[in-house]
């Protein structure tokens, strides 16, 4: 943890926006899936779907 710790620290506003909200989302997606639920989501094109939040967070970057 005391690297990430460590970046935070250097980072720019906008990059400890960034790390909190993939935290945010990363949380979002595993409490979603320890339920069985879906999530929307939707894409550049302003397309929505409804994905298993199991199916998501396999995408999600740690």
């Amino acid at each position: 943890m005391k690297n990430v710790d460590h970046i935070i620290q250097d980072a720019t506003f906008t990059e400890k926006v960034m790390i909190g909200l993939k935290k945010a989302l990363r949380k979002l997606a595993e409490d979603a899936a320890s339920k069985n639920e879906s999530l929307i989501v939707g894409d550049k094109d302003g397309n929505v779907k409804s994905v298993p939040a199991k199916e998501l967070l396999k995408k999600l970057s740690k």
